[in-house]
């Protein structure tokens, strides 16, 4: 390599206007054929590679492109089809891969969770009683497409067998060695093909590499890399991290390997100080993430230069490639779509392909000096201009701030007594049912609600629609027998961008869509101000359907943790003060619902665990800051109102102090999906407030049957105590079918009557 390079480590799959999620879904509805299907798909890919070559990028990924997720790209590519989905050996078929991902009628999915501290979801893979094999090179398939119909020379991307072993599920901590042995000989296959096809250079991810690891997994690391790097000496293997610093930069700089990928955005400053005291191999490259992969500013580039030329004592130009501080997946396409946005933030605004300019631009400023750049100082112009404006000075906000002492973080009795004046107050059954919150989006809300934004529709016929679909399913929910009922959410697209729209200090995007989980595209808020409280956002809806039942109805809200973790945030102020600008306005909201008569108020948290530093050293300052935050807005109320919150994903044993010490009436967490894994941490772990275990997956089209649902329950009154367990499902429905969502409430209030009555009779 003569001069620095640029490169990229992932780009967005879903397309500049969700190109990729509107033929998968034609696809599993049977509305494309599948042949047309693929044809399409390549295209999209095909150009995605071409617009990345077009940016000036050198090293351009190939293979990070999935139909789904890239997990089970691999999982599936190692013939790992668990057997329920009847698999009998060989390239697993499309058909079986989204059976895995979305389950079918007799087969549930495969547990779906989160991607290190990102809103991107997962497929884990299932290990047990599979037996591993090459049954296809993903990465060679696509290396040859781009070299064949590009004439790209691409850079094969594969997830490391380290992290690959580590995310999945199926074997004992003690044989992870040993499992991980097993998928050697594969990758070493992998890489052989790929040097027979004259590839130069592979990007393995290992982002595993950025968490708290143990001497034993860092002597396996040089195990397993020596032997590829026998089984393939003329490939030239980048062993890439991202999401944080690497704990052992000197182990892990000297693994054998050609090139070392390392993030100096979300290091925290780590990986440069290591790198300025241990130096950097010479007969290595070292990878730099420099760009933030994970947020939509632009970047000061004239300061990333200053980062450079620190780095470029330890590393000569001849031996640094350019990059992104991890893949582009996380950050919507491109800014240029975005033609109602103020100026002052659009031009202080970079996606992935604004990214891909910045990339090169800093490379040509590496290469011939920053002068010969005018868009250094274009870029800095920018930042400054948001800097300064209105936006980010709003004096009430920061008054607020700085007077957060004054507010009091603690309910005014504790849990056992909330609970007796509680009872009292809702005189609920035992293992009352409820939902987590939202209700099928149809068509036609969505319809409804295009309509009205684009003023084809009043808002007094659009609020008269609303009524009416609330008033719909408020008779749908007696008729089930529900105990505690919700208006359905059906004036919400999103549940961070419903309240972010009514909040001060955020804008909304067109085209910011990124992937949540398979074709399910989020489009989070950008939070470039300060956060303030504008007007009720709740109130109208919430109250009106309580207006329709003798039976309560739960006021809905997102958190400031949720909400901050799904947004993209400013980075000018520390990431904390903007979850308690959130707090605040929120607190407002949770006051106003309680003075209309509301008594149940939900506050979820669904992403407060997604949120956790990778290390474990740093978590304590997180949970302490996200606790406090959900404190802050929920505790004002009377002890006679209930606060509920819901969270996915949840390793309960990890974090339950943190849960704990939210000290809310009742909390519902994710379960159903990870088969009941969850219900063993309260054999160890005892819980004392009121809980909901999700009984069933709502993830899945298929309507659950009775007896799985009475498993669950019975398994989770093993080590729960009856007088404080909910039932309800794992998640909102919001995704699901109308007949499927009925059917599946009817089981499960159906099994939760039939508990009660067993439990009643053993009294």
């Amino acid at each position: 390599m003569s001069s620095v390079k640029s490169s990229n480590l992932g780009y967005p799959r879903i397309g500049e206007k969700r190109e990729w999620k509107k033929a998968l879904e034609q696809f599993w509805a049977g509305k494309l054929e599948k042949g047309i299907f693929l044809q399409e798909i390549e295209a999209l890919r095909l150009a995605h590679l071409k617009k990345q070559r077009d940016a000036g990028i050198e090293l351009i990924p190939v293979g990070d492109f999935s139909l789904y997720d890239h997990v089970l790209d691999t999982a599936v590519m190692f013939g790992l089809v668990p057997k329920r989905f009847e698999y009998n050996g060989g390239p697993v078929s499309l058909e079986t891969y989204f059976d895995i991902a979305r389950g079918t009628k007799g087969a549930v999915a495969s547990t779906m969770t989160k991607w290190f501290n990102t809103n991107y979801h997962y497929i884990v893979p299932e290990l047990e009683e599979c037996t591993p094999a090459l049954v296809e090179n993903r990465p060679l398939q696509f290396y040859k497409e781009a070299k064949e119909k590009l004439n790209i020379e691409g850079k094969p991307v594969i997830l490391g067998p380290v992290t690959f072993v580590k995310l999945s599920k199926g074997y004992k901590e003690s044989e992870f060695k040993e499992v991980v042995e097993q998928f050697v000989p594969l990758y070493a296959t992998i890489l052989a093909e790929l040097q027979a096809e004259g590839v130069e250079w592979v990007q393995i991810d290992e982002p595993i590499l950025s968490t708290t690891l143990s001497k034993e997994d860092l002597a396996l690391y040089t195990e397993v890399y020596q032997t590829l790097k026998e089984a393939a000496p003329n490939v030239k293997v980048i062993l890439q991290t991202y999401f944080d610093s690497v704990d052992h930069y000197k182990e892990v700089v000297s693994l054998p390997v050609e090139g070392i990928g390392l993030d100096f955005v979300h290091d925290r400053g780590e990986n440069l100080t290591a790198l300025n005291k241990y130096g950097f191999p010479t007969d290595k490259v070292l990878a730099a993430g420099v760009i933030d992969g994970r947020n939509i500013w632009r970047e000061n580039l004239d300061e990333q230069l200053l980062t450079l030329s620190e780095i470029e004592e330890a590393v000569s130009k001849d031996r640094l490639i350019l990059q992104p501080s991890s893949s582009l997946l996380h950050v919507p396409v491109t800014v240029k779509n975005e033609e109602t946005i103020d100026p002052v933030l659009k031009n202080a605004l970079s996606f992935a392909d604004e990214k891909l300019k910045e990339i090169t631009l800093l490379t040509k400023a590496v290469q011939q000096g920053k002068e010969s750049i005018e868009e250094i100082n274009v870029s800095k112009q920018a930042i400054q201009a948001l800097n300064g404006s209105s936006f980010r000075n709003h004096q009430d906000v920061q008054k607020e701030l700085k007077q957060l002492h004054s507010y009091k973080a603690v309910r005014q009795v504790p849990f056992d007594v909330r609970q007796r004046v509680q009872q009292e107050a809702f005189q609920l059954p035992l293992l009352p049912t409820t939902t987590i919150g939202s209700f099928p989006q149809t068509k036609e809300v969505r319809k409804e609600r295009l309509k009205w934004r684009k003023g084809e529709l009043s808002d007094e016929a659009y609020e008269a629609y609303i009524n009416e679909e609330i008033k719909k399913w408020i008779e749908i929910q007696e008729d089930i027998d529900l105990d505690v009922l919700v208006h359905g959410e059906f004036e919400r697209t999103d549940m961070v961008e419903y309240f972010g729209e009514k909040l001060g200090g955020f804008q909304f995007t067109k085209f910011g869509w990124v992937q949540s989980y398979g074709s399910r595209c989020v489009k989070p808020p950008l939070i470039y101000g300060d956060v303030s409280y504008e007007q009720a956002m709740t109130i109208k809806e919430t109250v009106y359907a309580q207006s329709l039942t003798n039976k309560p109805v739960k006021g809905m809200l997102t958190g400031p943790i949720t909400i901050l973790n799904w947004s993209f945030v400013r980075d000018d102020i520390p990431r904390y003060d903007v979850a308690n600008q959130i707090a605040l306005a929120l607190r407002k909201e949770v006051e106003a619902l309680e003075s209309q008569g509301i008594s149940m108020i939900q506050v979820d948290e669904p992403a407060l665990r997604e949120g956790l530093p990778l290390k474990r050293e740093n978590w304590d300052s997180y949970l302490n800051a996200a606790v406090y935050a959900f404190k802050l807005a929920t505790v004002s109320v009377q002890n006679e109102t209930q606060i509920h919150t819901h969270m996915c994903y949840s390793e309960f044993e990890e974090i339950i102090d943190a849960i704990k010490a939210l000290d809310a009436d009742v909390i519902s967490i994710e379960t159903s999906k990870s088969h009941g894994e969850l219900i063993y941490a309260f054999e160890k772990y005892t819980y004392n407030q009121g809980i909901g275990l999700g009984v069933y997956d709502i993830h899945s089209p298929r309507v659950p049957k009775l007896e799985e649902l009475q498993r669950n329950i019975d398994r989770a009154l093993q080590v729960l105590d009856p007088a404080l367990f909910w039932i309800n499902p794992d998640c909102g429905l919001k995704t699901r079918g109308i007949s499927e969502t009925v059917e599946a409430l009817k089981v499960m209030v159906e099994s939760a009557k039939q508990t009660r009555q067993n439990l009643l009779q053993n009294v």
